[in-house]
């Protein structure tokens, strides 16, 4: 992984792909490279590094209307140029992009291709030999392409280009996101929607196991057996001018203060006109015969799901069980006899989450989808889908996704609740309304953030963040968003837990966060960071208006309490941001992480 781009057409395909790839940096990479193809053959280029120095190297004098590119967030390999694709076989044939993890390539590389020299550590370069040796055989570029396909195993999207042949991009996916963007004399291959609207915004979906005979005029896709497949082009609901920066430095700070607009996006989406609740009937049939809901997810979202299950069974009255999506494979539990299964990604791309849909749908279970990109794999593969409104979101540490999460659950929680005939003094819209407000209000106090940023981790290893009931949710969020960007060793805990163990790795001026918004445990928390500052811990605690002392590090605005999480999150958030950008951090784009986690 992590991304593609694809193109053909009679444009310069080397600025279409390198603007293509700049769209996707957002996912995080290592390394990058294109190959463009004219009469004169092919022109690879590749860097270890940003694509602004992949753009520095390509040779500008060179014109091509056909070509790929990738950007590689390292899975084989250590990160370097020979690692970095596309990869070549070895006669100089074929060309190749891929995304994913090849789970037989040993076994391929030991029965075809043991009298090949290979020059990366790539399972992706499995891909390519094999390609050109099932070529000496069949001496067909599509027959070799698809023997191919069927030999893999795991996941994969993946962009061919076969030197003889000016005509066509190869391509085909498992498992792995790849779209065709269509055009007026030209067509596109992208990873993500995001690399190509620019050029278009109607896309062709690829389905698990097929390929697709990409040509300047015309899109073919076929099955593994060969049969041709007949499937219409959807619009891609993005607005292109969401992803720039504008003034901000950096993506981070702008999808925070852009938290309060997406509550009102929300607001506004899932009411009627007469200011009620909107839901689809189907996901409130699917809500309501529901004995049991199964969330799952991965990191941020997997935090969200942890909100949301204390408002959907505090709300809605159904037990709701949260799981970590790469386990569920792996260790299915009992499940309930009616159960729903409810997914939750801010891409819908999430390999781990989708392998768990494709289970339980052979199991004959019904699935809702929550993201942001409404055209997504989970989307489009679950039954239902609830859309975040949020807007693109582009640095990697996830801040609006998480809270529309939250929002979009509740309303879901509240709806359930309705159409169950409870009674509910709860009106998720006028709340959210407040919760925007709030958000604002936080927004506006970074100085005040920054500087208790500066105060606690500035120069601190670690860091520890606590909380009782729904405040130790946000405590685990807190401290992945800490950990990620800013590279210091943060861990959530709950609150009583401390002298369970964890209190022993208290020192003399470790960083303690507090939250302190529930009022039935308010007095539980301040005990606890009583507790660590008696062991010399440098301790802050962020409460609740209502709730709050003199001594309090920052107050946040009073809202509904089952919606605390929406507003403690806020000042979570820019701490993190400040600790990375007074760390000298890469702040949009940290290390070894990518947005989209689209291999298992």
């Amino acid at each position: 992984m992590c991304g593609i781009v694809g193109y053909i057409g009679q444009n310069d395909t080397k600025e279409v792909l390198l603007n293509g790839l700049e769209k996707l940096e957002y996912r995080g990479y290592d390394s990058a490279g294109i190959a463009t193809l004219n009469e004169e053959g092919i022109s690879l280029t590749k860097v270890k590094g940003r694509i602004a120095a992949l753009r520095e190297r390509v040779d500008s004098s060179i014109q091509a209307t056909m070509g790929i590119g990738h950007t590689r967030w390292a899975t084989h390999g250590v990160p370097s140029i020979t690692n970095a694709h596309p990869h070549q076989s070895a006669s100089g044939r074929f060309t190749l992009v891929h995304n994913g993890v090849i789970e037989n390539y040993k076994d391929l590389k030991k029965e075809y291709l043991q009298d090949v020299s290979f020059v990366s550590d790539t399972d992706t370069e499995v891909v390519v030999q094999l390609i050109d040796k099932l070529y000496q055989k069949h001496q067909d570029t599509v027959e070799a392409f698809r023997e191919t396909m069927r030999l893999l195993k795991g996941s994969y999207a993946i962009g061919l280009i076969d030197v003889e042949d000016h005509e066509t991009l190869y391509v085909s996916k498992n498992k792995s996101p790849l779209l065709v963007g269509l055009g007026d004399g030209f067509n596109l291959v992208a990873s993500d929607a995001m690399a190509t609207l620019k050029e278009t915004d109607q896309y062709l979906e690829i389905f698990d196991k097929e390929i697709v005979l990409v040509n300047r005029n015309f899109v073919e896709v076929q099955t593994l057996e060969g049969s041709v497949v007949e499937r219409k082009a959807y619009t891609a609901e993005i607005d292109a001018s969401d992803t720039e920066k504008g003034t901000y430095a950096h993506y981070m700070l702008k999808e925070i203060d852009e938290q309060p607009i997406v509550m009102r996006n929300i607001i506004k989406n899932y009411q009627n006109e007469n200011n009620e609740l909107k839901l689809d009937a189907d996901i409130r049939s699917a809500m309501k015969a529901a004995d049991r809901i199964y969330i799952i997810a991965a990191g941020t979202s997997y935090h969200a799901g942890l909100v949301g299950k204390e408002l959907i069974e505090k709300l809605a009255n159904i037990p709701v069980e949260v799981h970590v999506a790469s386990e569920f494979s792996y260790n299915t539990p009992l499940l309930s006899e009616k159960p729903l299964f409810v997914f939750i990604s801010q891409s819908g791309e999430t390999a781990d989450s989708r392998a768990v849909l494709v289970k339980i749908k052979e199991m004959g279970h019904p699935a809702l989808t929550i993201t942001n990109v409404p055209g997504s794999t989970l989307s489009r593969e679950a039954d239902h889908t609830l859309h975040l409104y949020a807007g693109p979101e582009i640095a990697v540490a996830s801040t609006k996704a998480y809270t529309a999460q939250i929002a979009v659950l509740a309303i879901l929680a509240v709806d359930t609740a309705n159409v169950k005939g409870i009674q509910l003094d709860f009106d998720p819209l006028q709340e959210l309304a407040i919760v925007a407000t709030a958000m604002e209000t936080l927004t506006g106090q970074k100085e005040e953030i920054e500087q208790l940023a500066r105060d606690y981790f500035e120069t601190t290893r670690n860091a520890f963040f606590i909380g009782r009931s729904g405040d130790y949710n946000v405590s685990l969020e807190a401290a992945l968003k800490l950990k990620e960007i800013s590279y210091i060793q943060a861990e959530g805990f709950a609150g009583g837990e401390l002298k369970h163990g964890t209190i022993a790795l208290i020192e003399e001026g470790t960083p303690v966060i507090a939250l302190a918004t529930q009022e039935n445990v308010n007095y539980s928390i301040r005990s606890n960071v009583q507790e660590v500052v008696a062991r010399g811990a440098n301790a802050m605690i962020i409460s609740m208006k209502g709730l709050e002392e003199d001594d309090d590090s920052f107050v946040v605005p009073h809202v509904n309490e089952l919606l605390t999480p929406l507003v403690s999150v806020i000042p979570m958030q820019l701490l993190a941001y400040y600790a990375a950008l007074h760390r000298g951090c890469d702040v949009d784009k940290p290390r070894n992480l990518a947005k989209s986690v689209t291999v298992e």
